[in-house]
Order: C-alpha cells, then sequence, then structure tokens
C-alpha cells in the first residue's frame, strides 16, 4: 500500500507500477511477491484488488499478512501514544498523522483465513516463505577475523611477538643487566603461563589485533591511553604495548582479565584521543574490510519517571497534573513504577481515586521498558571474519559515517562476534597537545624531546603540589570532594595514586573504609592484616600496600590464593560470588574457604572470621587494574602541570575553549598559578591557545565567540602568505573580505587580537569602517589592473597611523564589557578585582569557584558580578528571577522565587556586584551548581551593614590645604550616612588619628570610594 507499487496503484500511474515490477523480478526472480494486507486502512482494498490483477497479469505470487505492530487489539492505544511520544504530537491534534489501524496486532490462524477465505492462495504462499526461511543460528561460539601471520601459526606468531616485546620492555624496566638478569626469571615464568591459557582458550588472534590497531596508532601519531579496566593485568598485553603499565609492579593479575576457569571473552577497553579515534575506526575498516566491520547499536528505553511525563503529554493534560505524579516516582537508578508504588504509599493513593490518573499510569506501565530511540554504542565495534550481515542485520546511523549493528552489545556476543570498545578519552588529547608545544620549546632550545611515557613515577616536584591539592585541571582529581581527600589522605607516591581512585567512590566514602585508611596512613589506627581481632601474617605482603585496609578486587583474590589455596581463577569466581550474594553460592564457598584454610594449617574460626571480613569489603572493593592505569593517566596530567605549567594549562583550555564556564575558572587558576594569559594575538595567535616565548599563555583565536573558523582560516591564511599584520588597514587590504564582515572585526578588536595594530581599541573600532572600504577600493583597483595605491601606503607605517580615528581610549568599564560580550569571560582585568579584598570580609573568602551542595539547612555566601538577569514565568504561572553571578574564579546561577524575588528582585541589574547568600546544589542542566537565593545585598548596603568606618590615610607632605579642601568637598554629597570616618595623619615616625564628627558620617556609596582611592591611592581608603 505505501510501496512504490502502491504509490502507482493509488495514484493510477501505469508506468510507475510497470517500472517496478520489472525491477523486482529481475533482482529478485521467483522470490518477489505481492504483499495483501487487510487491517482496515485507507486504500487498502483498491490495492489488494489492482495486485490481485496485476499479479495474474504477470503471473506472480501473492502472501498475506497483517504488518503487526502489538500483540494485542486492546494494545492500540498504547501504540498510538507511543508513535505520538515519538513525533511529538498529542492525541488530539487534528493534523497527526494516522497511519496505523487497531487490526494491526498479531492474529490468530483462524482469523486470517476467515480474513483472507477469498484469496485462499495468499495463505498457502505465506507457509512456502516460511518454509524457504531455513537458518541454523550458531551460538556459544566466538568468529574472530583472521590476522596475518605469515608462515606461522596465530598460537606462535603470539608467543613469538610476545617474547620480543617483553625482551624490549625489560631493558627500559632494568637499565642496568644485573638488576635485569635477576629479575628476568619472574616476568618470563609470568609471560609462559599467561600465553599458555590465552593460546589455550583459543584466543591468540583477539590480543593480535588489538596490538595491531594500537601500533598503528601510535605510529600514525594518535595517542593511546595506557591501560583501562582489567587488562592492564596481563604483561602479554604489557609485552605486545597493549598496555603501558608494568602488571608485576602494582601487584595485578592476569586472573582478573581472563579466567581459565571461567570462559568468556578477554575484553580490551582501549582510550583514543577524542579528535583521532575515527581514523581507527577508519584503518581497522580498511584492514577487515568496511563490509565486516560495524558499530554497535544501543536502544533507549521509557524509564518510569520519563513515560509518567510523555503519556500526560500526549493525552493532553495540564503540566501541572503530569508534574505532580511524576515527582512521586523516586531518582533513584532503575526506578520502575512497580518499586514506585511499593516506596510511595500517595501513588497507590491518587491510583486508586482519580480515573484519569489510573488511565495515565496505566498505559505508562504499558510504554514503560519500550525503546524510545536507537543510538550508537560509546565505543563498541565489532570485527566479522565475513560480512558483518553473516551474523547481524545492520542499519546506517543518522550521520551515515559508520554501519551499525541491529543487535546491542549483548545480542552481538550471543552472535559471535567479538567486541572490541574504542573508547575517546579528551584527557589523552591535552596531554597530546601538552607533549607537542612542550617539545617545540624544547626543539628551539636544543633540549631532547619529552617522552610522557618515560617519565619518573616519584617525582618529588608533582607530590609536592599534590600535597598542596593544587589539581584543578589534573585528571579524576580536580573535583572538591577529591581535593578534600587528598588534604585529608596526604597522598606521597603512586600507590597513594591507585589509592586514592579507588578510595573515591560512595561505596568507601559511606562505609567508613576511607576515615580507616587514613587514620592507619597516619599512624592514628593501627596498621592490622586485616583486622586487629582476626589476622594473619601471611596476608602482610598482600595488605600492606594499602595499611591492611583490603580496597582492590585483586587483594580478595590474593586472599583466597594465600589463605586458602585457591587458584587465582577460583578467587576470581569467589570474588564474582562475593559480589552477586547469592546464600547458596556463598554457603558452598564458605566451606570451601575454610577447608582449604585448615588443609594450611589456619584455625577454622580465624579463617572464617577473615573470610566475612573480605565478604564485606568484597563489595567496596575496586578493579586495581583499573585503577592503577588511570592513576598514571592522573600522574602524567600532575607532572605536566608541575613542570610544564603554561603549556598545560594551554592545552585544558583549548579542550574547554566552547565551555566558557570553565575557561573563567581556568584563567582562574593560570593567575593563581602565576601564569600570565595574553589576549589573542592576530599576528602571533593560533586557533587553540598556545604558549610563546616568553612562557606566557596566548588566548585561542578560536575560542573568541561569534566569529567561526571561516573568518579566522581566511586571516591566518593572509598573515602566513604575506607576514603579519601592521595595522587594520592592511590586514582588510589582504585579506578575502567575502568571508569576514563587520561585526567579525569588532568581536576580534574587543577581544583584543589587534591591540597590537593600532594605538588602542576605540581607535581601532572607529576606524574599521575605514579600512573596510579602503580594502574594498583597493580589491576594486586590483581587479582592473590599477596601481597599487595602498601597497605604497604600507610601506610607511606612519602615515598609515594617521588614519586612525583620533578618539578617546575605552573607559575601563566599557573596555571590560567589551571583552567578556567576545570572550565570555573578563581577561585583562575583572570588574571584582578592585573589590576583593573588601569583599573577602563579606564571604569569609569563599569563591563561586569552590561552590558545593550545602548541607540541609545550610547557606554560603558569594560575592560578584551580576553578568546576567531575566524573569521567567515557569508553566505554573509562577514568577521567578534568575542571574549568573561572576567573581573571575567561575560563575553560578542563582534562582529568586517567591518572596525572596520581591525583596531582592530591584537588586538584580546586569554589571552589579552583589554580595548573594543561599543554598547550593547540583545543577543536571549543565553539570555545574546553581543556588537557591535566601538574601541579597547590593555594596553599599553591605558597607552600612558590616563596615565599621572609613579611613583615609594622608602623609604631612600630602595633606595641603588643595587636598584637605578637595577631600571635603567628596565627603560633602554623602554626609549624614551611618559610617564613621577617620583620617589618619603620617608625621615622621608618629601617627595621628582624627575622628570626623557625627555629621560627617557618610553613606559608603561606590563612586566615593572610587573618586576618594582616585585623589589619594588604593591602598590609603
Amino acid at each position: 500500500r505505501e510501496s512504490d507499487i502502491g504509490i502507482g496503484i493509488v495514484r493510477n500511474n501505469q508506468s510507475i507500477i510497470e517500472h517496478a515490477i520489472n525491477f523486482y523480478l529481475e533482482n529478485f526472480n521467483e522470490h518477489f511477491y505481492f504483499e495483501l494486507v487487510r487491517t482496515k486502512r485507507i486504500n487498502e482494498e483498491l490495492f489488494i484488488h489492482s495486485a490481485v490483477r496485476l499479479a495474474e497479469q504477470y503471473q506472480l505470487p501473492v502472501v498475506a499478512s497483517n504488518d503487526v505492530h502489538f500483540l494485542k487489539s486492546s494494545d492500540f492505544e498504547a501504540h498510538e501514544i507511543r508513535v505520538a511520544i515519538h513525533d511529538g504530537n498529542t492525541l488530539e491534534d487534528p493534523s497527526r498523522p494516522k497511519n496505523y489501524s487497531a487490526e494491526q496486532y498479531l492474529r490468530s490462524e483462524q482469523e486470517m483465513c476467515e480474513l483472507f477465505s477469498d484469496i485462499p492462495e495468499a495463505l498457502e504462499n505465506s507457509v512456502e516463505i516460511a518454509k524457504r526461511c531455513n537458518v541454523t543460528i550458531r551460538l556459544g561460539e566466538y568468529f574472530l577475523p583472521k590476522f596475518p601471520t605469515g608462515d606461522m601459526s596465530t598460537e606462535d606468531f603470539l608467543v613469538h611477538k610476545s617474547r620480543e616485546g617483553l625482551e624490549e620492555r625489560l631493558e627500559f624496566l632494568f637499565p642496568d643487566p644485573e638488576v635485569r638478569k635477576q629479575r628476568r626469571p619472574e616476568y618470563d615464568e609470568r609471560l609462559e603461563t599467561e600465553l599458555t591459557v590465552i593460546n589455550q582458550m583459543g584466543f591468540p588472534g583477539y590480543f593480535l589485533i588489538v596490538m595491531e590497531f594500537i601500533q598503528w596508532s601510535k605510529d600514525n601519531d594518535i595517542p593511546v591511553g595506557p591501560g583501562r579496566g582489567s587488562g592492564a593485568g596481563s604483561l602479554v598485553a604489557y609485552a605486545l604495548k597493549i598496555t603501558d603499565l608494568d602488571p608485576l609492579a602494582f601487584d595485578l593479575l592476569f586472573e582478573r582479565f581472563l579466567n581459565p576457569e571461567r570462559v568468556s571473552m578477554p575484553d580490551f577497553d582501549v582510550d583514543f584521543c577524542m579528535e583521532k579515534r575515527d581514523l581507527v575506526i577508519d584503518h581497522v575498516a580498511d584492514m577487515y574490510g568496511r563490509d565486516a566491520v560495524s558499530q554497535i547499536i544501543t536502544f533507549g528505553t521509557m524509564a518510569a519517571k520519563a513515560v509518567i511525563r510523555d503519556v500526560g503529554r500526549v493525552l493532553g493534560h495540564p503540566y501541572g497534573f503530569v508534574d505532580r505524579i511524576s515527582k512521586l516516582i523516586p531518582l533513584d537508578p532503575g526506578m520502575t513504577l512497580v518499586k514506585a508504588f511499593e516506596v510511595e504509599p500517595q501513588l497507590q493513593e491518587l491510583y486508586d481515586n482519580n480515573e484519569e490518573i489510573k488511565s495515565l499510569i496505566d498505559i505508562a506501565r504499558q510504554l514503560e521498558g519500550v525503546t524510545r530511540n536507537a543510538g550508537k554504542h560509546a565505543g563498541g565495534v565489532v570485527i566479522s571474519p565475513t560480512k558483518i550481515t553473516d551474523f547481524s542485520p545492520i542499519y546506517c546511523d543518522p550521520e551515515g559515517n559508520h554501519p551499525v549493528t541491529q543487535f546491542d552489545k549483548n545480542d552481538v556476543e550471543y552472535a559471535g562476534l567479538v567486541k572490541f570498545d574504542f573508547l575517546g578519552l579528551r584527557t589523552l588529547t591535552i596531554i597530546d597537545w601538552a607533549i607537542k608545544m612542550i617539545n617545540e620549546r624544547q626543539l628551539r632550545e636544543g633540549n631532547k624531546p619529552i617522552d610522557i611515557t618515560r617519565i619518573p613515577l616519584d617525582d618529588q616536584a608533582s607530590f609536592d603540589l599534590l600535597l598542596k591539592a593544587e589539581t584543578t585541571a589534573v585528571f579524576q582529581l580536580e573535583s572538591r570532594g577529591m581535593k578534600d581527600l587528598i588534604r585529608r589522605l596526604k597522598p606521597d607516591c603512586f600507590e597513594d595514586m591507585i589509592a586514592l581512585v579507588a578510595l573515591f567512590r560512595p561505596g568507601p566514602l559511606q562505609s567508613g573504609m576511607v576515615d580507616n585508611f587514613i587514620d592507619r596512613k597516619h599512624g592514628r589506627e593501627e596498621v592490622s592484616y586485616p583486622d586487629i581481632k582476626y589476622q594473619h601474617e601471611s596476608l602482610k605482603p598482600i595488605l600492606e600496600p594499602t595499611y591492611g585496609i583490603i580496597l582492590y578486587q585483586e587483594q580478595v583474590m590474593q586472599i583466597a590464593q594465600t589463605l586458602s589455596g585457591y587458584t587465582l581463577g577460583g578467587a576470581d569466581l569467589l570474588r564474582r560470588a562475593m559480589g552477586k550474594k547469592k546464600p547458596e553460592e556463598m554457603a558452598k564457598q564458605r566451606s570451601v574457604f575454610k577447608e582449604g584454610a585448615e588443609k594450611q594449617g589456619i584455625d577454622g574460626e580465624l579463617s572464617m572470621r577473615i573470610f566475612d571480613l573480605v565478604e564485606k569489603f568484597a563489595g567496596y572493593g575496586f578493579n586495581k587494574s583499573h585503577s592503577a592505569a588511570y592513576a598514571l593517566v592522573s600522574y602524567q596530567t600532575l607532572w605536566l602541570k608541575t613542570h610544564y605549567p603554561a603549556e598545560f594549562m594551554a592545552a585544558v583550555m583549548t579542550a574547554d575553549m566552547d565551555n566558557t564556564d570553565k575557561i573563567v575558572g581556568l584563567v582562574d587558576e593560570c593567575l593563581r598559578m602565576g601564569l600570565k594569559v595574553n589576549p589573542p594575538d592576530i599576528n602571533s595567535g593560533l586557533y587553540h591557545f598556545h604558549v610563546n616565548d616568553k612562557g606566557e599563555i596566548v588566548y585561542g583565536i578560536g575560542a573568541i565567540k561569534g566569529v567561526g573558523e571561516g573568518p579566522i582560516e581566511a586571516i591566518v591564511e593572509a598573515r602566513n602568505s604575506g607576514g603579519y599584520f601592521k595595522n587594520i588597514f592592511e590586514l582588510c587590504a589582504r585579506t578575502d573580505m567575502k568571508k569576514i564582515n563587520r561585526r567579525v572585526l569588532e568581536k576580534l578588536t574587543m577581544a583584543g587580537a589587534f591591540d597590537k595594530l593600532g594605538p588602542h581599541r576605540a581607535a581601532i573600532l572607529h576606524s574599521i569602517n575605514d579600512a573596510m572600504q579602503a580594502a574594498d577600493q583597493y580589491a576594486k583597483a586590483q581587479d582592473i589592473g590599477q596601481e597599487d595605491m595602498f601597497g605604497v601606503l604600507a610601506e610607511e607605517p606612519e602615515q598609515v597611523e594617521h588614519a586612525y580615528a583620533a578618539v578617546p581610549e575605552l573607559p575601563d568599564q566599557v573596555l571590560l564589557d567589551g571583552e567578556r560580550e567576545a570572550l565570555g569571560l573578563y581577561l585583562t582585568g575583572h570588574p571584582v578585582t578592585q573589590y576583593l579584598k573588601e569583599l573577602n570580609r563579606y564571604t569569609g573568602g569563599l569563591r563561586i569557584s569552590e561552590a558545593s551542595p550545602t548541607g540541609w539547612g545550610k547557606t554560603v555566601t558569594f560575592a560578584g558580578i551580576v553578568t546576567d538577569a531575566r524573569t521567567r514565568i515557569t508553566k505554573k504561572g509562577k514568577k521567578i528571577g534568575l542571574f549568573t553571578l561572576d567573581d573571575r574564579s567561575g560563575r553560578i546561577d542563582g534562582m529568586l522565587f517567591a518572596e525572596s524575588l520581591e525583596n531582592f528582585g530591584h537588586l538584580l541589574v546586569k554589571d552589579k556586584i552583589l554580595i548573594v547568600t543561599g543554598q547550593v546544589s547540583n545543577d543536571d542542566f549543565n553539570g555545574g551548581f546553581k543556588m537557591s537565593v535566601r538574601d541579597i545585598v547590593d555594596l553599599k548596603d553591605a558597607r552600612t551593614k558590616y563596615v565599621k568606618g572609613l579611613s583615609i590615610t594622608l602623609t604631612e607632605s600630602e595633606a595641603n590645604q588643595a587636598i584637605l579642601q578637595r577631600l571635603q568637598q567628596l565627603l560633602e554629597p554623602y554626609r549624614h550616612g551611618s559610617v564613621p570616618v577617620s583620617l589618619y595623619y603620617h608625621r615622621d615616625d608618629s601617627v595621628v588619628r582624627i575622628q570626623f564628627g557625627t555629621t560627617w558620617r557618610v553613606i559608603p556609596e561606590d563612586a566615593l570610594i572610587i573618586e576618594l582611592k582616585t585623589l589619594i591611592g588604593i591602598d590609603r581608603i
């Protein structure tokens, strides 16, 4: 009916019909059928009559179907609502397409026979088609592409490459031949053990495939992470350069990755640079064939809270009605409507007493868990030995870049395909950018390039920075909570950094494990293995790195092996069982553990006590392999921040160029570190942030708002071909002005990018029109071959200088406002800076960058300038005030409701400095924080409320008649206020305090303070 033939029938267009039939016959021969459907939809019978006639004419078979979209006829309403949710319609919308009917359910054989009793052959042919569909699906097997190994078997090739790689690794780890000779046996033994397991389990090809695309990435300047997940525990992976962390040095276990007693596919998760990850996927597709490589689908489903809102909207219920029901459903992960009814009695009450709510929830229950949309797995890629379509159906994602399996990650593995995870990690991109900038400098200065994979892991300067918790922009260690943990833990070695990553999780933080760990490290609690009452000396080597705390999953396995004689494979099964907490399985494992311990000569009661402790902590245990690999990335960024702070921070800001709020905090961190951040420079600047020869960070031209890549590329192209620009006139003449408009030039000017091209920003701004006109005339002259008059001018810079408009410089505030508009932040200064010392008195020194959620009933105070203010009417019809506060260290969005808006709404004025008190919570929308405001005061009211007095300091030489008279003139308009005024008169070594009378008490307006500071000096008021 909706096919090309169906359209031809409805339109009575014989040409379309004949063309379509001939095409299908040519491609499908006897496999081409006319489908007949009777579901009471428009034009169906017209199509059936015509199709039967055409089938007779062309000698084609017909087949009956029912175009099934739901199981039962009663599901039709839920299906219609699902379609409306997808299309963004409501059921009552008269323009809503009605493409389905209640007849599209799964009919019984009897119903189909009755429906097509007049065309029996259509039913018979459906059986014939079913008979043709013979396929045997092989499950429980894995299919990998053949890796090219020349004349060697895959197994032998893996052994060869692993031994070869280990030799290279050992030379790096132990440069001294004697030390290498001593350490070699344990590495050789571990390598051979792993190789035996890998080959026996049939996975040598898997390791070789991963080895190849990682080596290709490194050879092609694509950053690869040192490891991720349990794969970092494999020495074979380390030897093949799949990972970059020595597993023996950190007690990482191969069996945690690949367990010979539990057959399952190995699973390397590999991190790549965010920008170049797709190049690796393209390489794999080129190597194994594009029809053999595919990314993996994901399905978004309708969750409990969302499905209530979606169904309510489609049914046309008011927002408040739906919102009331939705808010009763807890936000807990994995929440379902069934669970919500169990924990929230009010839901059941509403369901029982309100028919509309009952109807809404009943439909929501039908749709809960149903697929809402299709997406693409974050990193999953499958590589097939033949075409992907031999194992899975595929479709093209909306971008059309790569095919995507229609089986999700679980089903695709059931079908026998092996998943490889190609994940993007932004930090690798940052490290890569930083290293490139550093090595450019190293080259200029005649020094050796830096290799981030060969830095020492015991650098004291890096740990000194870590101990101070100065970890903003350091991978994994930059959150406020992590900084608090660092201050308490005082990590002073790499092993402590591994523990940091494992400790900073809800389980350890809530269980008290973190407190025990810290107290033991600092000698406030006795170290025991694992408990003061129940310990065994054989556990000391396992638990000593974590001060006797069972922190890692690998420690659970090692304890079972040491205390009870488990194999590491069996110990991994025990660890899994402890995580699942199945009573029957745990009872069995307790018995095995006790029996094994007794064979080792360990008391049964002691072994059971330790078993209980292990079981308790196993639930909190973290994968040490993953923790160690990611701690290495954290350490690399910490090392870069310590030794090359400018290059590192420039790379971090480049990565966050599109996130102005992040840039604000990062610029503040640069200033705290003593780094200078210069405005963008059109002559020496780059699209990204970079570091100049003086070690100063230059703002990225690409981070200027509202400019775009096109205009920047045009200007840089002109600069690269003709050298630095001397002035705005020459820039316009040499650049393709078809790609640039006045607004772009104004943005670049206000951002400071043209500061070196003219006397000041005001002059450049007022000369843009003249420069553009001159460039236009120059272009026209070039077109008709006239003398290059502008070229003559350009050779005499002093004459061009005179072409600039003679206008005064911009006031400081106007200049800063322009910067904020162009860059999204204040760069060369900040309105708050001059008040910072005073504002700290009101806030206790708390900065916005230090914001974190406040506890129940607690408030915090921030001070800053209002960069945006507005009011909004909510869907409930209530008015709220919204504003953004900026104190240079960061920004926070504030909200005022009801009474607060009435009391303080008049203060929400752009560019006004305010002191704001309220409660802070997480902002799920932007990932930062937001503030519910309870109190606001401006500077004048804060001074009136908090300031004890205004003191003015004068020396003997300054206290002349003119100054005193001017002082009186300034104070006069502000008299009869509440703030007392004192004059401190310095003469030789003595100071005299003169207290002004009560009639000279002043109103502390900002204008007065500025005038006084201008007259006498900033630090004298």
